[in-house]
């Protein structure tokens, strides 16, 4: 299956990070989010497990307490039920796989986001 991004969510903000879903079947949702320096997702959790890949910039990411600083290239994989945070420490893109589709990320975006 093919989407062109501008078919999903597309262009929507919350504090300093832009998200977008890139792909979207029943048990797969691939998003890209661009972070702002500074800009930083709170400790959270999902019910699902995810992965994801650095495309360019530095970020700490902190997951069940253990705190990291990424750079481009870097990978990482969260199981469900994890907390973790995300903190942008200068302009940064992220890529993120999600086990299955994810209503609670849906929800949330169209609740607190802002359209560019």
């Amino acid at each position: 299956m093919y989407n062109s991004h501008q078919e999903l969510v597309n262009n929507l903000k919350v504090g300093g990070v832009k998200f977008k879903i890139t792909q979207q079947v029943d048990s797969l949702m691939m998003t890209e989010l661009e972070f702002q320096k500074g800009a930083s997702l709170p400790e959270h959790i999902h019910q699902t497990d995810h992965s994801g890949y650095l495309l360019q910039g530095r970020i700490r990411m902190t997951i069940d307490g253990e705190i990291r600083e990424l750079v481009q290239g870097d990978s990482w994989c969260i199981a469900k039920n994890l907390r973790h945070s995300t903190e942008a420490m200068e302009e940064s893109k992220i890529i993120e796989v999600y086990s299955r589709e994810r209503e609670d990320f849906q929800d949330y975006i169209f609740e607190k986001a802002m359209d560019l």
